[in-house]
């Protein structure tokens, strides 16, 4: 095994998605909470951590025991923000905060943890629409809680998983440094594969090896069917979609275990459409062959639903890492060790918009 380069913790974790990514990339995870008992025993099985050592519910974690980290990881559900948005508060010349603007909401845990532990950087996922949930003031509070009172250098992109998997799934990506390392983060998407270059057979199983239990009934096809029908002649676009080998899909929801509509493989005129199967699943969203299924079919389809494209994650993670080895790097240095900045600091000087490096001393502290 290879020394950690940085230490992070992982909250709301389900399954371990984001874990996957920051792991890969030479993390050490010192700290889990997730409230599921069913994504515990998931999580516990494939990271080896016992299921008592996974914290629960978040607001039920005293701050105090979360051990210090270098990067705070997490998908948070997003929550309304009740009360009037900041730049209205200004405007009434109020006092403001996240302790009023976000109270109560998962949001507030994780800003109360940034307070407290001050980790170097985090990496928050949540849905693409969170920039416009309860008409933007969601958003408002977040970005101004973590730039203006936390002290962070916020960066966010939507990014389609589509790029690494064949499957439609945009979700909203934000980084964060703290603003004393003067950091200048690139996401570095020129990289990234193309999007939409993946195709679904490259996650089927042989058809001679799925279970007749994964192919619709003939009841449920026929409900699909009409449903669908009603929608069309009232000009709504709700109804199941069918997929082949060359296409892509749409995005897996936790709700997949109920009838499978969002994502139904056809299996030709002869045979009813079937769901993707719990593996099927893993590898749409990008988790390792060797992932292991410790619970029902129905618990596996809510987890998948709700995790994250693996390899999405780690392309973030990946231009992450080296701003994180460096400030990692400078913290564990022997007082008077020579190092070097090798990430932007907006008081060196400039040439040829190159940021020239220089060396600095720790001083002994006697």
């Amino acid at each position: 095994m290879t020394t950690p380069t940085f230490t992070f913790i992982d909250l709301f974790a389900g399954i371990g998605g984001i874990r996957q990514a920051f792991d890969q990339i030479g993390g050490e995870c010192v700290f889990t909470s997730e409230w599921d008992p069913f994504a515990r025993r998931t999580y516990s099985a494939n990271y080896g951590v016992p299921e008592r050592e996974i914290a629960g519910d978040i607001w039920e974690v005293n701050i105090a025991d979360i051990p210090s980290h270098d990067v705070l990881v997490g998908g948070f559900p997003c929550q309304p923000f009740s009360l009037a948005g900041v730049s209205k508060k200004n405007a009434l010349g109020r006092a403001h905060g996240f302790a009023c603007d976000a109270q109560g909401t998962l949001f507030f845990r994780i800003a109360e943890i940034l307070k407290a532990k001050r980790p170097h950087a985090f990496l928050l996922e949540n849905v693409k629409n969170l920039q416009s949930h309860n008409g933007g003031h969601t958003y408002r509070v977040i970005k101004h809680v973590l730039e203006e009172e936390l002290r962070y250098d916020l960066h966010t992109m939507v990014i389609d998983g589509k790029r690494w998997t064949p499957q439609h799934r945009e979700r909203i990506f934000m980084v964060g440094f703290a603003k004393e390392h003067h950091v200048r983060f690139e996401w570095g998407a020129e990289s990234w594969p193309g999007a939409g270059q993946r195709r679904l057979r490259e996650i089927l199983e042989p058809a001679s090896t799925v279970s007749p239990k994964y192919t619709l009934s003939d009841k449920l096809w026929t409900y699909l069917q009409d449903y669908r029908r009603k929608h069309e002649r009232a000009g709504n676009g709700f109804g199941y979609s069918l997929v082949g080998p060359q296409d892509t899909t749409r995005t897996l929801s936790a709700r997949y275990h109920k009838d499978g509509s969002e994502i139904l493989v056809d299996q030709g005129r002869s045979r009813n459409p079937r769901r993707l199967t719990p593996r099927e699943c893993a590898r749409l969203m990008g988790f390792p062959e060797d992932f292991q299924f410790v619970v029902s079919d129905t618990q596996l389809y809510r987890q998948f639903g709700n995790s994250v494209v693996v390899p999405a994650v780690k392309a973030v993670a990946e231009a992450m890492s080296p701003h994180l080895r460096v400030i990692v790097g400078q913290k564990k240095r022997a007082p008077g060790q020579e190092l070097r900045l090798v990430y932007s600091n907006p008081v060196l000087k400039k040439k040829n918009d190159q940021v020239q490096k220089r060396k600095v001393r720790i001083p002994k502290v006697a």
